[in-house]
């Protein structure tokens, strides 16, 4: 297992270094912040939609390699699949990152293919909302209006 969880930590370090899809998208039809105020990490998620299709997705900020890495991430997992995808695959992240460590279900971690990387972030608490935090940034710009902010202190996300 050590192999592996040096594979993951690379693929971490790498979506941290050149994270994938950092970019400004102009004029896009949702602009979402999310805000973690305890250990300030701050991303703005960016969306074009082609009706329930996300045709584009792109995120900017700032945030420790936990976050960078989950942002990009992210991005590629959702880029091209439909809300309904994206709101499925967002339910079994948060599952696995906030997952009873002891309960290891590696049939989980398999099926979320590369996200799997971020699976022992679970055993650190204090990490949790900075892996999750563009992604409920995300569900906030598929379920939301426009410019909507999104703050790991909200009880909505736990």
């Amino acid at each position: 297992m050590s192999g592996l969880n040096e594979l993951y930590q690379e693929l971490i370090l790498d979506h941290n270094k050149n994270p994938r899809n950092f970019k400004k998208i102009e004029n896009a039809d949702k602009l979402v912040e999310g805000y973690n105020p305890l250990c300030g990490d701050h991303y703005t998620i960016y969306l074009n939609m082609d009706g329930d299709l996300i045709k584009d997705i792109g995120f900017q900020g700032a945030g420790c390699a936990i976050s960078k890495a989950s942002a990009s991430m992210m991005t590629t997992a959702v880029k091209g699949v439909t809300k309904k995808e994206a709101e499925e695959l967002f339910t079994k992240f948060h599952a696995l990152v906030t997952r009873d460590v002891h309960d290891n279900n590696e049939a989980n971690i398999e099926e979320l293919g590369c996200l799997g990387a971020l699976a022992g972030v679970a055993e650190f608490p204090a990490r949790i909302k900075c892996a999750s935090l563009a992604w409920h940034a995300l569900h906030g710009a598929l379920n939301s209006e426009d410019k909507a902010v999104v703050s790991t202190e909200d009880s909505k996300m736990d």
